[in-house]
């Protein structure tokens, strides 16, 4: 079998570059996708996958990207990091501009990569690749509401519920759709871009954390899912720190068992 070809979007930093880095260790080709042209030509020099850049808001970006993407072989699997949070307001507060922004950065990008990609991953099925994933990051925000979550909890939910929706879609097809929902993971961004910048608070929501998630742990499971006999489908995973055993319930300082 030919050496199986994946695109990864949010590739330039966090759970994205890991499951770039995570891939290409297992012998994957990776076609890495961010906006920031400079991170991927870095990670590209490092582990040898090859990047294009692009606004996956941008439905021209995107129709880009998937010509980018005919045009250099075929394709075997989509998976989808990209994405974000931005604030912590009630609803009551809560930023248009904020929400529209996480609504295009988590909806409609997936829809518009999913779109796009999608018959470059029937092809690659027909070439001889056997099946085809699609596989989506979204979070256990999209399971749980928080107070200061609204926007994010609706965004991740909307979503998952794509998700959900394209896997009844796809049935009779040899595609798998994977949803792997995140907890608390510490990756040098995610909290300090919804925090607009303010690292001393980013740094707070960790406090006192045994062992936080970090992106390796979850690149780990996704490029498990991916290199999975092609008849088992992973259709929801949850994971989570052992300090976070639900989305309200964290604990901090040492996990250590009862007296």
């Amino acid at each position: 079998m030919t050496t199986r070809r994946a695109v990864v979007t949010g590739a330039s930093s966090g759970i994205g570059e890991a499951v770039v880095r995570a891939l290409r260790a297992s012998g994957w080709d990776v076609v890495g996708v961010a906006r920031r042209a400079e991170r991927l030509a870095a990670l590209d020099a490092e582990v040898g996958s090859r990047s294009f850049a692009a606004d996956l808001t941008s439905e021209a970006d995107v129709a880009a990207l998937a010509a980018h993407v005919a045009s250099t072989g075929d394709v075997h699997a989509l998976v989808h990091v990209a994405g974000g949070a931005r604030g912590t307001d009630r609803v009551e507060d809560g930023s248009p501009e904020d929400w529209r922004w996480m609504f295009e950065a988590n909806v409609l990008s997936t829809q518009l990569v999913t779109a796009a990609l999608l018959p470059l991953l029937r092809g690659g099925i027909r070439a001889g690749g056997g099946h085809a994933d699609t596989l989506y990051v979204t979070s256990t925000a999209a399971q749980t509401a928080y107070p200061g979550g609204a926007g994010y909890n609706a965004a991740k939910a909307g979503e998952a519920m794509l998700v959900h929706a394209l896997r009844l879609e796809l049935n009779g097809e040899p595609i798998r759709v994977t949803e792997v929902a995140p907890g608390m993971v510490h990756t040098p961004e995610f909290t300090l871009n919804r925090l607009g910048g303010d690292r001393a608070s980013a740094e707070r929501v960790y406090d006192g954390v045994e062992s936080p998630l970090v992106a390796p742990d979850v690149a780990d499971v996704i490029a498990y899912a991916l290199n999975a006999p092609g008849h088992v489908n992973l259709d929801l995973v949850t994971m989570r720190p052992v300090a976070q055993s639900a989305q309200h319930l964290l604990a901090r300082g040492e996990l250590r068992p009862r007296d």
